[in-house]
């Protein structure tokens, strides 16, 4: 299994998603939880397709940190 980051992002009308490491996929949702829930139904999916279609399948390597600024 591998893990994948996946960034959220708030908009003007809800919520955004992609994971850096998987070029092309972007969900949106209304709320937080609706985002999180099409990113993870999503990512698969992906991966799926890019197997089908003979591609190899990206490794991991977006990382991420909270940072605090003053």
């Amino acid at each position: 299994m591998k893990r994948y980051l996946a960034v959220f992002e708030r908009t003007n009308i809800g919520y955004s998603a992609y994971v850096p490491d998987l070029p092309g996929g972007v969900v949106t949702g209304k709320n937080r939880a609706e985002t999180e829930q099409l990113i993870a139904e999503a990512t698969p999916f992906h991966l799926d397709g890019l197997c089908e279609d003979g591609f190899d399948i990206p490794v991991p390597s977006s990382e991420a940190e909270v940072m605090v600024f003053a």
